[in-house]
């Protein structure tokens, strides 16, 4: 133990998994449920049943309702949907010096990123992004993971949560390239949706493959125009995060793209679902901050066509008789 206390605010399947990644060895864990009496449930039955029913969670966690119990950790890990990212920091009556930031989204309305937004809330805090391969469900069965540690502070910052994140299954590499392990982190959500259409109609490994290369140069071509390092793309982040959502229905985008390949209406899947597919938030802000910057990212077009109800075999069909053209390969310059 490292003597700094840590809170993790958002107790949906993914901060569930985190708090009890770093309480199952008895490190004490403070964890903040908005929903009413889900914090009581926790304490009294140490389960998450509404979203991470799976996992038996360690009594060293103690959930509560009031946000502003958490105001006394010395590190806290940022784990509610990314539009509410905002909103739930101001609430909060003072930041610690840590904050972690665990979701993974560009905020709709501004074009923001995630440590943008939790700067101008925030800004005497130092700014980390933990972002990676990362399903839940394994996390919280302690099953071995690895991930990116952005560190806005830089190595002095990396030193103090270093010791305080890692555990024998859980462990963090060091970047202080906060764009990069945030845009690897968005985009791979909208990708992973494609992904799940290209399932959902049934065309094949090779398609889906495809997807993924092609995708990835689309994440370049943002990376490079946001400021991102293509090195960090290139790590846990970007190619790691995406070749998993894009390959599994664990992955919330993923199951949501293969119901829509399958004909279901977005409009009804976004109405049905509890948890957050971050990519149908991310997708069309991607997509007008990909056209301000003048990057091509026709996938990404592709995934915004279907959440506003064209028809997948048809947007399939038009990404298949796009102009043919060269391949770049990921280390040369990508044109916009």
């Amino acid at each position: 133990m490292t003597g700094l206390t840590t809170g993790v605010v958002g107790a949906g399947a993914w901060g569930t998994a985190l708090a009890q990644m770093l309480a199952a060895d008895g490190t004490p864990v403070l964890l903040w449920a908005l929903e009413d009496g889900l914090a009581e449930a926790i304490n009294r039955d140490h389960r998450n049943a509404l979203y991470l029913p799976s996992a038996a969670l360690s009594p060293a966690i103690r959930a509560t309702g009031n946000l502003a119990d958490l105001a006394a950790c010395d590190i806290l890990l940022i784990v509610t949907p990314a539009q509410h990212l905002g909103s739930v920091l101001a609430r909060l009556p003072a930041c610690p010096r840590d904050l972690v930031l665990c979701s993974k989204g560009i905020e709709a309305g501004t074009g923001r990123m995630m440590h943008d937004v939790a700067h101008a809330v925030a800004p005497a805090s130092d700014i980390a992004v933990l972002s990676g391969p990362t399903f839940a469900h394994e996390v919280a069965a302690g099953l071995p993971t690895a991930v990116t540690l952005a560190c806005g502070g830089g190595e002095a910052q990396w030193e103090r949560l270093a010791p305080a994140l890692a555990r024998p299954a859980f462990r963090p590499y060091f970047s202080d390239d906060l764009a990069g392990a945030e845009v690897g982190g968005s985009v791979k959500n909208v990708l992973a949706i494609a992904c799940g259409v290209v399932d959902g109609l049934k065309l094949g490994q090779n398609a889906r493959a495809a997807l993924i290369s092609r995708g990835y140069a689309e994440m370049l071509r943002f990376g490079e125009a946001m400021g991102a390092r293509a090195a960090t793309l290139a790590g846990l982040c970007g190619l790691g995060d995406l070749v998993l959502t894009c390959s599994s229905t664990s992955s919330r985008n993923f199951s949501l793209g293969k119901a829509l390949g399958e004909g279901q209406s977005a409009g009804d899947l976004m109405a049905e679902r509890r948890t957050v597919a971050e990519g149908a938030h991310t997708a069309p802000v991607l997509r007008d901050l990909a056209a301000r910057h003048g990057v091509s990212m026709p996938i990404v077009e592709a995934v915004c066509a279907l959440l506003e109800g064209a028809n997948a075999a048809q947007v399939a069909q038009d990404m298949l008789t796009r102009p043919l053209k060269a391949e770049l390969s990921a280390t040369e310059s990508l044109p916009s």
